[in-house]
């Protein structure tokens, strides 16, 4: 096993003719020491099958791949996907097998063919780090746990508690799939090019959704009460209830104070107005 440093980066990103793109969010990793890092903290067992979104030049692959009993790695740079296999085939012949490669939009991705996954362990694009997160946890169920890697303004949010300043709707709504909690500080010199922030890791375990309620409809809860943060719920909810007042009968029936505001909510509030206003429909 040879993983990529900083000098074998450069040289294999220069032989495909490959410079970073900024619209699709791309910073490779490459310091040795943080991709073992993250394997490590994703804690993952030897029989497991993990989910790579964004895989790049391959410095996470490499490191999943003794670490696991099968990578799935999605990029959709169709010039990264296609390199992919022969990297690793030329630094970790005896883990080429475990390898899938998948050329796809992750945010399209509904299923794939082989082992199911079961641990998401990825260094994910910037620009779509949390749709990325939330989609994929909707359309996998086999998904368990994951550690992911992302700038670290957006781990604030995925992590923040209710009442938090910056607990919001990617708050709430990953906390319908799983808990979440900060897992380190990743400083922006491992990355090339060097990116502008930090990034940090944030590791999550799927638990049971806090009712048997239909997502898309608590999901619209969420989005609407966090359209307009500083109001009150009863003004912030009333396009979504169809007024004010209905907005505020709605919340009272569902034991949410009218004056609260949507940052002080718990994905079980969401779903308990969801719920109310489902049966008033």
């Amino acid at each position: 096993m040879s993983l990529l440093g900083p000098a074998e980066v450069r040289e294999l990103a220069g032989r495909l003719g490959v410079r970073p793109a900024r619209q699709l969010g791309q910073h490779f990793v490459h310091d040795p020491n943080t991709v073992r890092r993250i394997v490590a903290a994703a804690n993952l067992d030897p029989a497991e099958v993990a989910l790579e979104v964004g895989p790049g030049l391959g410095s996470l692959t490499l490191a999943l791949l003794p670490a696991t009993a099968h990578v799935h790695a999605v990029e959709v740079d169709p010039v990264l996907a296609r390199a992919l296999p022969a990297t690793v085939a030329s630094r970790a012949p005896g883990y080429a097998a475990r390898l899938s490669v998948h050329e796809r939009d992750a945010l399209r991705l509904a299923g794939l063919p082989g082992p199911v996954p079961t641990a998401l362990v990825a260094n994910l694009p910037y620009n779509v780090a949390v749709p990325v997160v939330l989609h994929l946890l909707a359309v996998l169920d086999s998904l368990r746990h994951g550690l992911v890697m992302v700038q670290q303004e957006v781990a604030d949010r995925l992590t923040a508690p209710p009442g938090s300043r910056v607990y919001g709707a990617p708050s709430a709504k990953l906390a319908w799939f799983a808990t979440a909690r900060p897992a380190g500080r990743v400083p922006r010199t491992v990355f090339w090019p060097v990116p502008r922030v930090d990034s940090s890791l944030v590791a999550f375990t799927r638990r049971q959704p806090p009712a048997a309620a239909d997502r898309a409809a608590v999901f619209a809860v969420v989005d609407a009460a966090f359209g307009q943060r500083r109001k009150t719920l009863r003004a912030a909810l009333a396009g979504w209830a169809g007024g004010p007042d209905r907005a505020a009968a709605v919340l009272v029936a569902a034991g949410v104070p009218a004056t609260a505001r949507g940052e002080s909510l718990t994905i079980e509030q969401f779903t308990a107005i969801a719920a109310v206003e489902g049966t008033r429909q």
